[in-house]
């Protein structure tokens, strides 16, 4: 087997459709994500840690936006709830409505996010 030269990941980033690139980056921004766009067609979106995040691209594809779910691990899963619900997000984004916090089967409390292209984002922590 041949040796890396390093398996040490500094980061790993998943590409996260937009249907409207614009309203996307507004989205995560009131979610308290930090957006910049990086170019024409691509934007980082990193979390408060400085480190996690996705990159968010201007490409949709329905089957793919509507199947695609990210996690996100959080030590109060009800503190982001309220924070969730203090921004009206189907009002101001258009999205499915968030669904509260729930205990499921495999050991976590997941909240339920839709974004603006369908993506579905389980919000959770430790039961």
């Amino acid at each position: 087997m041949t040796e890396l030269p390093s398996t040490t990941v500094e980061i790993m980033r998943p590409f996260i459709p937009a249907r409207n690139f614009t309203l996307s980056q507004e989205f995560y921004e009131a979610l308290g994500f930090n957006v910049t766009v990086v170019a024409p067609r691509i934007a980082t979106v990193v979390a408060s840690d400085g480190k996690s995040g996705f990159l968010l691209q201007n490409f949709y594809q329905k089957d793919l936006a509507e199947n695609l779910m990210m996690q996100i691990i959080v030590p109060d899963v009800d503190a982001w709830w309220a924070h969730i619900q203090s921004l009206s997000l189907p009002e101001r984004f258009g999205v499915n409505a968030p669904k509260s916090p729930v205990a499921e089967a495999w050991g976590m409390r997941v909240a339920y996010v839709w974004d603006p292209s369908g993506v579905l984002w389980h919000i959770a922590s430790k039961a």
